[in-house]
């Protein structure tokens, strides 16, 4: 597979839409340390191993999250933007190639927050905030938000708040959907927003959570798949649901280590 174009990003997100994987956003760190979130929407088609170019997110944001409706609209949802979080709610469609905005997220503006789409809902969790205060620079938030998508009009979406879901990470945490189970899974993150060091804004490592949890489409419910996961990470935006389990691409574990496994949680 060929490199992805354009200069390095962290905290980008990656989905597959209609046979092609869209990267998205991102940020990159110049010499003088400096972060730039980048518009850029990368697009790999499989069938013949090309990268090409697509529109660009009209915000462009960072540690955001993507997910995909009836196989055509990619969501973009929150996420942090150069010099804030932002609340928009940002829809492509791959068969027109256009941007539109959908009603933005409810609750506070987040970024590094976890979720996806199963059938038409929406889940989303948790993130970080500036805070008000001034130190730490930045607080994990513990808000999490269900979203029902209009059928007849992909920028409709009905918010309602959900309760706090089981385990104690709010920050990175990978998620995934699965429409054969009607859940969306969420193992590993951590309690203590950190950059891309791993050190938490406090001036104490972070370190990743055990628990997998997941939302119950069906019932509405939280469920806590494992109290401790082996070898927990965080770091993550995606993961991918399998017949054999939850599959992770690396991250970083404890100890602020930066890792190249492949992880499969088993749901058995």
């Amino acid at each position: 597979m060929r490199l992805v174009p354009g200069a390095g990003r962290i905290a980008a997100s990656a989905t597959a839409v209609h046979g092609r994987v869209y990267v998205l956003g991102g940020y990159f760190v110049d010499r003088h340390g400096g972060e730039l979130t980048v518009p850029d929407v990368s697009v790999y088609e499989p069938s013949t191993r090309r990268w090409y170019r697509a529109a660009d997110l009209p915000t462009p944001v960072d540690d955001t999250i993507a997910g995909v409706y009836r196989d055509r609209f990619l969501y973009v949802l929150g996420g942090w933007s150069n010099t804030d979080s932002v609340s928009d709610v940002q829809v492509y469609d791959v068969e027109t190639e256009k941007w539109q905005k959908a009603i933005p997220i409810p609750g506070r503006p987040v970024f590094g927050h976890a979720g996806s789409i199963v059938d038409d809902t929406i889940v989303y969790v948790d993130g970080a905030y500036k805070n008000p205060a001034g130190a730490p620079k930045y607080l994990p938030s513990e808000e999490c938000w269900m979203g029902k998508i209009r059928h007849n009009d992909v920028t409709q979406i009905q918010w309602s708040k959900l309760q706090v879901h089981p385990g104690h990470a709010h920050y990175r945490i990978a998620a995934g959907p699965s429409e054969k189970d009607q859940r969306i899974y969420f193992p590993g993150g951590t309690n203590n927003p950190y950059n891309f060091d791993g050190m938490g804004y406090d001036g104490h490592p972070s370190e990743p959570s055990p628990v997998t949890f997941a939302f119950n489409i069906r019932t509405g419910n939280w469920e806590t798949v494992n109290e401790n996961t082996p070898q927990p990470t965080m770091d993550h935006r995606g993961l991918v649901v399998t017949p054999e389990g939850l599959v992770i691409v690396g991250g970083m574990e404890e100890g602020q280590r930066v890792t190249a496994r492949v992880q499969v949680i088993s749901l058995k």
